[in-house]
């Protein structure tokens, strides 16, 4: 149900808490215990049936007798009396409850299922069970049983571990550090991670959300809402069981490398989620990312009394793929008026052990007003002739002084004061500067707010264009699978698999299959008359790796060594697997291409986020080396060439001495084409191209395996069930003719479109622009455009229409979803030289059965009451027109489906 109340929930103007006891050490008492010392300002009251006052609060004793209506219910009652106190506070008007209670169990015929029919026939909202609870330091409104509460400011915490939630708010008291909200979400019965995420990206005192997850229950809404946040503030994760060996055993290679934390890996980089290992790296997230914000790159400048410390804190800069800011010759000749001769000429700034106050800020001042810099980085260690207090002080000064006269965002300051007294780490925090205690720390607090920066710009980029001479044979494929499926197998066989790769222009090596010797023999003297050697392999769909049982002879040069060789296999095969069902042996050429690399490239099925890519280093000993990284579908060539570099191998792909580099984005190409394979075919399980030989030449599957099964729909919403990022809906394009046989191309957007909406808004006058925007726009960013071409096609759509002949972009029509996805608000634009034509009536019309098709209940718009032409063809369309009531200059318009 996404944002739909939680407002309602985590900024209420009045609250009950049910089940507050008076015995010390209950989850009540201390709840009614923080509600009272934050002093929220609404409206509050006890309700309990067994006493008529608790600690001098007045108690009614049922949700009826109370003389208000709760906007939130907090509940600590016992389990099996939660559904019935939920649908009194629902009959009672309450917007949610914050379920703290454990014990209500699971599935079909559990309390907590009683529990959340009763919300439902509400729209009551539901936090919890099984919870810490919430704490809004905005409202002054701690429901929970934490021992403190944590000061206001800008970090979310979404958490579905209450113990964590304590401790970060244990941690933050003692460094200061502000929150907008913290929400323990327990067993996620209806509120989880992801409307919390929607939520709070949209909050404006929320400046970066800090995630703690176990498990991510609905992929597909987790990764949209994600996907959404990381574009608009830092959103940084910690998930436990980093180390869980996967719970069943792989069929394939790829399947054996997608293990489970690897796969959450691939998630939170598709998602532009900031991984970090454990609760210190998120504490020096929130140290930094709760003060500023990231910087426009990635040079560290470092000012330090400490040479050695300021040495380390760049070997760590380095390490983590920063850079130490450069010294020019200008900022030298500053620096050399303000210290002394025995500074160290270069970065890290060593301004020698016995620097004062003075010292610190003059040198400050200058690395502050360098533009070869993006951040600095300030240590102290403490010594006897300058007190560490009073340099805080004087840097503290200096930094207020510089922020006061930016107009722009200030670059980031951050601290280090090595062994300072805590009221020197308070000065500090206090004045808004991000301050660790070790130099290791802040660097890795710095290049966090660097990773954010470059999220935001990766999200942003608009990926190449997909080659249009790649056009699968769709068909051909899904009758390969269906056929093996209904001859219930659940893999292909090796003549099936080359068909596969062939209908998605995957080169592969030739394969015969040949079921005994002598056809085995024929097949080998067609390869010889070609000048090749042959490769015999076993042909058994119950032998997946052929050479455990010696399945597999290389290099062979005539009819008898083929005869001989298919004769060994079958028997060896026989020998070593009985049980197995043996169909014969392939024939294949041998492939000899010295300067090739091995690669793997795969698709892996993941209970939790369904298929997952996989590339790395092929071979053998796949699993040993353990060379690779995952993504998740759909890929682009940008997100193909991303996965390929976070891996070792990926070096190897450049030309290094007398070897030639790989063919540009062969390796990439066939990870896109896999993908679009995997959109295409839902009952594909698992593949493995293993090897993949890649040169110069370009890229051969050698060897391939294909598992196939019927798939379960696992997600929730229209497109592939087994993706968790919704591709491309390519079924929404059209060829339409419109008035005089004017024929245009209408498809879905994509993010390479942006070259051409900037072109179609040069034939767009400013009065349109106008009435479309509502505000006079004069010119348009990329990273503006970007928000329009870059859909969450789970949340909104685009139609783009080109014009046949001049493939000019003439129109655009967009809805986007509400959060409860049952309205959508829509939007026009066409242009300016082409209305009249009949093409806003037809992208109309395509809009409202792509919304009936999506299941929405209603359209909706904003229309200026002087665009007399759209508002006439809302109403022939049948929506219903309405003067906005707030604002006269406005019409909302509404369709109901």
């Amino acid at each position: 149900m996404s944002t739909y109340r939680l407002k309602n929930l985590l900024s209420p103007d009045s609250v009950a808490l049910v089940g507050a006891s008076p015995r010390h050490g209950s989850v009540g008492r201390a709840i009614l215990s923080n509600i009272r010392k934050a002093q929220f300002k609404g409206e509050f009251g006890l309700v309990n049936l067994r006493y008529h006052e608790i600690d001098g609060v007045a108690a009614a004793d049922s949700l009826a007798k109370l003389s208000f209506a709760p906007e939130l219910v907090v509940l600590t009652a016992p389990a099996h009396t939660i559904a019935g106190l939920i649908d009194e506070a629902g009959r009672r008007g309450a917007a949610g409850a914050v379920i703290v209670s454990a014990g209500l169990g699971h599935g079909p015929g559990s309390l907590a299922e009683a529990a959340e029919r009763a919300a439902q026939k509400y729209g009551m909202r539901l936090i919890g069970p099984n919870c810490l609870g919430i704490m809004m330091p905005g409202v002054s409104l701690n429901a929970s049983f934490s021992a403190h509460m944590p000061a206001a400011g800008h970090l979310a915490l979404i958490s579905q571990s209450g113990a964590i939630a304590a401790g970060m708010v244990d941690w933050a008291a003692q460094r200061a550090v502000g929150f907008s909200g913290i929400v323990s979400i327990g067993d996620q019965l209806d509120v989880d991670i992801a409307d919390l995420l929607d939520y709070f990206a949209l909050d404006e005192k929320t400046h970066a959300i800090l995630l703690y997850i176990e498990a991510i229950k609905d992929a597909r809404k987790f990764m949209s809402a994600a996907r959404a946040a990381a574009r608009i503030k830092p959103v940084v994760v910690v998930k436990s069981g980093r180390m869980a060996q996967g719970a069943r055993a792989a069929a394939t290679h790829t399947g054996a490398l997608a293990g489970a934390d690897a796969v959450y890996d691939a998630a939170f980089q598709r998602a532009g989620i900031l991984r970090v290992s454990d609760l210190r790296e998120l504490f020096d997230c929130a140290e930094t990312l709760g003060r500023v914000k990231s910087p426009p790159g990635k040079r560290l400048a470092i000012l330090t009394n400490g040479g050695g410390i300021g040495v380390l804190a760049v070997d760590r800069l380095v390490e983590l793929g920063g850079i130490p800011a450069a010294l020019s010759s200008a900022i030298r000749e500053k620096l050399d008026a303000v210290l002394p001769p025995t500074w160290s000429k270069s970065n890290p700034v060593d301004i020698v052990g016995d620097a004062d106050p003075a010292r610190y800020a003059a040198a400050l001042e200058a690395l502050l007003a360098d533009p070869e810099n993006d951040a600095v980085l300030v240590m102290n260690v403490q010594t006897a002739i300058a007190r560490a207090d009073e340099i805080a002080v004087a840097v503290t000064g200096v930094v207020q002084k510089y922020r006061a006269g930016q107009r722009m965002a200030p670059k980031p300051v951050l601290a280090v004061w090595v062994g300072a007294e805590p009221s020197i780490g308070d000065l500090l925090s206090a004045a808004g500067i991000p301050n660790h205690p070790t130099g290791d720390d802040a660097v890795r607090g710095f290049m966090h707010l660097v990773h954010h920066r470059e999220v935001v710009e990766a999200l942003a980029q608009v990926p190449p264009a997909m080659p249009s001479e790649f056009a699968p044979d769709i068909n051909a494929a899904r009758q390969i699978v269906a056929a093996a499926l209904a001859d219930g197998r659940s893999w292909l066989d090796p003549i099936e698999v080359k068909r596969l790769l062939d209908a998605y222009d995957i080169a592969a090596v030739p394969t015969f299959a040949a079921a005994d010797a002598e056809e085995a023999v024929t097949h080998a003297n067609a390869i010889f008359a070609q000048g090749a050697t042959v490769v015999l392999k076993i042909m058994s769909r119950d032998i997946v790796h052929k050479s455990d049982v010696g399945g597999v002879v290389l290099n062979l040069t005539s009819a008898d060594a083929v005869r001989k060789a298919t004769s060994e296999i079958l028997a060896r095969a026989r020998s070593l697997r009985p049980e197995a069902r043996i169909s014969g042996v392939m024939v294949q050429a041998m492939v000899v291409r010295a300067k090739a690399r091995e690669l793997i490239l795969g698709l892996a099925d993941d209970p939790t986020f369904g298929t997952v890519v996989v590339f790395g280093r092929g071979g053998t000993a796949v699993e040993i080396i353990n060379d690779k990284a995952l993504a998740l579908p759909p890929l682009d060539l940008q997100l193909a060439r991303s996965l390929i570099e976070r891996t070792r191998v990926s070096r190897l792909l450049r030309a290094y001495r007398d070897v030639p580099a790989v063919k540009q984005d062969a390796v990439a190409m066939v990870l896109v084409k896999l993908a679009q394979m995997a959109a295409d075919i839902l009952d594909i399980r698992g593949l493995d191209i293993n090897p993949l030989l890649a040169d110069e030449a370009g890229v051969l599957a050698v060897d391939a395996r294909v598992v196939i099964g019927r798939v379960e729909r696992k997600f929730r919403g229209s497109g592939p069930a087994n993706f968790a990022v919704r591709p491309y809906p390519s079924q929404w394009q059209r060829h339409i003719e419109v008035k005089d046989g004017w024929r245009v191309f209408v498809r879905p957007i994509r993010p390479e479109d942006e070259p051409a909406i900037h072109e179609m808004l040069k034939h767009v006058t400013m009065q349109d622009l106008r009435l479309r925007f509502f505000a006079p726009m004069k010119e348009f960013s990329h990273e503006f455009i970007a928000r329009l071409t870059q859909l969450d096609y789970a949340r909104a759509m685009a139609f783009v229409a080109f014009d046949e002949e001049t493939n000019e972009l003439v129109g655009v029509v967009r809805i986007h979803s509400d959060s409860i996805y049952e309205s959508g608000e829509y939007a026009i634009l066409l242009r300016s030289d082409l209305k009249g034509r009949g093409l806003g009536w037809t992208l109309m019309q395509m809009i409202i059965e792509y919304a009936k098709s999506e299941g929405l209940k209603a359209i909706s718009g904003d229309v200026l009451t002087e665009n007399t032409v759209m508002l006439a063809m809302c109403r022939s369309l049948g929506f219903e027109v309405k003067s906005d009531p707030r604002e006269h200059d406005i019409c909302n318009v509404r369709l109901r489906l």
